[in-house]
């Protein structure tokens, strides 16, 4: 595909379209306050992948994730466990470590909610986060699924910290396979336990030894998509090298960059310190590399085989931000 093809496909993708949704509900939520946007602030910044709570020498994390009936209904196994890693995967991205979930599940007697439940519970074991309590339902006509979280971070990673001269790292494990047919790059189910939490506690621990404060995990919107996020966030742009990414080489690059893999970040990290910071990713079988620069104008350009396009000027066109007109 070419650049510009490639372009307008992760812009009218599925993914991109959830998170412009987040835009719609942050305005909705900002002409409901007294204080109108200025008050979407009232107790931490929204637009991180968690609440970050102060908290006597660090900060509580508050995070809560839902689930689209047809995963629900298509893989209701896989659907729980998700609901705890993604949750998980979260926490990690601000720099913390996990201490529980509850969920809140909708069934129609128990289907699905028997297979869900069979999930979230192989995940709280693997990722030894306990689930705590929750709300269930089994007479819904739709199966439904939340899980939300709490987690402690001594240091925060944050999506309001990437500066202009940043180098932009992204870290994936590509020692998985599909969920066919869906965009759901896997390689949690079938690792071990102990390697699975140890690559995760990564990102607590370049955050305590102050080698990044700026991060975020890769989600539905892809690995583009949520650079675009935290970028936005900081108020900053970048050049974005695709040909860069870290992928599996049998899959095409179209593919790789609108899923959603079980451990993925993207880090803005100072460039004297981006070669450590990849380093302890590498040293841990993870693939990591230096996949663009941030920039202080607001664009986020992509460059592919020697061309270069504009995927989104966020100071002309908001991605999860409140829309223009919003008090």
């Amino acid at each position: 595909m070419t650049l510009a093809e490639l372009t307008t496909a992760l812009q009218s993708s599925r993914g991109f379209a959830h998170k412009r949704d987040i835009g719609d509900v942050v305005g909705a939520l900002a002409r409901a306050l007294p204080g109108g946007v200025d008050d979407l602030s009232q107790a931490v910044a929204v637009g991180d992948d968690c609440a970050a709570i102060p908290d006597g020498d660090g900060y509580l994390l508050f995070a809560i994730e839902g689930f689209v009936e047809d995963f629900i209904d298509s893989m209701p196994w896989f659907a729980g466990y998700c609901g705890v890693m993604v949750n998980v995967s979260d926490i990690y991205a601000m720099g913390g470590r996990p201490i529980a979930v509850v969920d809140a599940l909708w069934s129609a007697g128990m289907t699905p909610g028997s297979e869900v439940l069979k999930g979230l519970a192989a995940a709280s074991h693997r990722y030894g986060v306990p689930i705590v309590g929750g709300h269930s339902n089994n007479r819904s006509e739709r199966g439904q699924l939340a899980v939300a979280i709490l987690g402690k971070a001594k240091k925060l990673l944050t999506s309001f910290d990437a500066r202009p001269g940043d180098r932009l790292l992204m870290a994936v494990d590509l020692r998985g396979a599909y969920q066919e047919p869906h965009p759901y790059w896997n390689a949690s189910t079938s690792a071990p336990a102990e390697r699975l939490r140890a690559d995760l506690d990564l990102l607590p621990e370049l955050a305590e030894a102050g080698l990044c404060d700026a991060a975020k995990d890769i989600s539905m919107a892809g690995a583009v998509g949520t650079a675009l996020m935290l970028l936005e966030c900081s108020k900053v742009g970048a050049v974005i090298y695709l040909d860069a990414i870290p992928r599996p080489p049998e899959v095409p690059l179209l593919r790789w960059l609108q899923s959603f893999p079980s451990y993925g970040f993207v880090l803005s990290v100072r460039p004297e310190l981006a070669a450590a910071v990849t380093a302890r990713f590498r040293a841990r079988g993870l693939a990591c590399q230096e996949v663009g620069e941030v920039t202080a104008s607001p664009k986020v350009l992509l460059r592919h085989e020697g061309e270069e396009a504009l995927l989104w000027d966020v100071s002309a066109q908001t991605f999860i931000g409140a829309r223009s007109g919003d008090v």
